[in-house]
């Protein structure tokens, strides 16, 4: 082999290792900054740890919203087939309602969900496709999207 094809190949295998190095990279920071999406049956079957930031979604359980001192509410995210009880202080969206979809950020403490944020649907026909397929996996969903 040539001095010049030696160099080539060098040069060759440390562009491949550089690439592969900055791949390596690039998913460890996405991992680090991925919050799951989970359904109230997920949250069951995969008992997820406490402590772990997720977003779960469903419906607001009717009859479930109690609004406590200042900006604390608790109300009950459903999917049809299991419930999860969340603990959220803060402004709620204006379209948040019971019935009506929601997403909430946060992590489960003692099967309680202490949310951080919560999202609510943003007219009376969207749902967040996540929240969608969580109720069609349940039956709860409706081609009318109600």
């Amino acid at each position: 082999m040539t001095p010049k094809k030696r160099r080539r190949l060098y040069f060759a295998i440390a562009l491949v290792l550089a690439g592969a190095t900055g791949a390596v990279l690039v998913v460890r920071a996405l991992q680090d900054n991925v919050l799951y999406f989970y359904s109230p049956t997920d949250v069951a079957v995969k008992h997820v740890p406490a402590g772990v930031r997720f977003r779960i979604g469903g419906l607001v359980e009717k009859g479930s919203l109690v609004k406590g001192s200042g900006a604390e509410v608790r109300f009950v995210v459903t999917d049809g087939r299991k419930r999860v009880p969340v603990n959220y202080a803060g402004a709620l969206p204006d379209l948040f309602r019971e019935g009506q979809g929601v997403v909430a950020t946060g992590a489960l403490d003692n099967g309680v969900f202490h949310a951080s944020e919560v999202l609510a649907k943003h007219d009376e026909r969207y749902m967040p496709p996540e929240v969608v397929d969580a109720l069609k996996r349940s039956g709860r969903w409706k081609e009318d999207g109600r």
